[in-house]
């Protein structure tokens, strides 16, 4: 078999497909919880806590060389940030859920049909109290 349809086969797979589907759908969900977080959930929070604009929060280190640009860490941004991840997983969660809800359940195992560990262990120990 050649590379190139091996690597046919492998891109076929359901499961290839399905990854790839899911990135690109979880792309622009990503998209769509930025855009809800920056716009929708944002600005109320901030307007709760006096005018506050998370994305503009930031630290400023002090300047070492006036020459170069201020170095500042955006902990406003990383706030948001986590608020989409929070988002996200909450989101995620629900939907897994309700995937597992919409499965039947498992079959149950096979009745067990030979004697157990412990049925055999005393076995042996009474053969071996016989020698």
């Amino acid at each position: 078999m050649s590379i190139a349809s091996e690597f046919k086969t492998f891109l076929m797979r359901g499961n290839v497909i399905d990854l790839a589907v899911g990135v690109v759908i979880g792309g622009a969900f990503g998209k769509i919880v930025t855009s809800l977080v920056d716009n929708i959930i944002m600005p109320p929070i901030g307007y709760i806590t006096g005018g506050v604009d998370f994305s503009n929060l930031v630290l400023k280190l002090p300047v070492v060389d006036p020459t170069k640009a201020q170095v500042v860490i955006s902990y406003g941004v990383f706030i948001n940030t986590v608020i989409q991840f929070l988002i996200i997983g909450t989101a995620i969660f629900l939907v897994v859920k309700a995937i597992n809800k919409l499965m039947p359940p498992p079959p149950a195992p096979p009745a067990a049909t030979g004697p157990t560990q412990e049925e055999l262990l005393a076995d042996i120990l009474a053969e071996l109290k016989k020698k």
